[in-house]
């Protein structure tokens, strides 16, 4: 499972050195983390020499996530973290049933060798994961991004991704007040054998829930 395990933690399974490349990641991860919060403004010097980089491979990044949502890039005022409303947790969780759902479903059907290790190398590792927060979201994503890939389809992953990434940000806003927003390894476990099982609908019905629940668990919470 060694090249799953050195994927970037928000990241797609194509990821190169380049400068850009690397400003773009580390910026993301900023933004999913809120490390800068939705509306504080995005600073280019600052980012700049914070990552070692210039300011071109800083723009070119943040170019990028302002197509991705994660920034707003407004002429003469600047670049800012897009703001995070709830309706948003609606709107994406409209999108997300269906599509993680497919993915799912194509995963059953599709997965290789080499990706049917890594799914059961996830279910075998479910029983060591932590219930804290960040393991939980760990966990998460490691079992999102396995199934991405493992529906081989880069359309589909690389939207997931995105959408996937947006509602981590709502996770990690909402952290402190959602210590126990729910157990994630007990619920993504059952979608991972399903989809081992090669038990399309299965794996389908269970993912569709299982993003349902996220949704209805934090508007429970707030």
């Amino acid at each position: 499972m060694s090249d799953l395990v050195n994927l970037p933690v928000f990241g797609g399974a194509e990821e190169d050195s380049s400068l850009s490349r690397r400003a773009y990641t580390k910026i993301r991860d900023m933004l999913i983390t809120v490390q800068i919060k939705p509306g504080e403004p995005v600073r280019e010097e600052e980012l700049s020499k914070g990552l070692g980089v210039g300011r071109t491979p800083v723009r070119e990044a943040l170019k990028r996530l302002e197509a991705e949502r994660l920034v707003n890039i407004y002429p003469r005022r600047g670049v800012f973290a897009t703001e995070v409303q709830l309706t948003d947790l609606a709107l994406l969780t409209e999108v997300r049933t269906h599509l993680e759902g497919e993915a799912a479903f194509l995963a059953a059907q599709r997965a290789n060798s080499q990706q049917r290790a890594w799914l059961h190398a996830l279910i075998e590792s479910a029983a060591d994961r932590g219930q804290a927060v960040q393991d939980e979201i760990d966990f998460d994503v490691q079992v999102h991004r396995t199934i991405y890939q493992c529906a081989r389809n880069p359309y589909l992953e690389a939207t997931l991704t995105q959408y996937h990434n947006l509602i981590l940000r709502i996770w990690y806003l909402f952290i402190d007040r959602l210590p126990e927003i729910t157990d994630h390894v007990a619920e993504v476990v059952p979608i991972l054998q399903a989809v081992l099982d090669r038990d399309g609908e299965t794996a389908r019905a269970l993912t569709i829930r299982h993003v349902e629940r996220f949704e209805r668990a934090v508007l429970d919470a707030l």
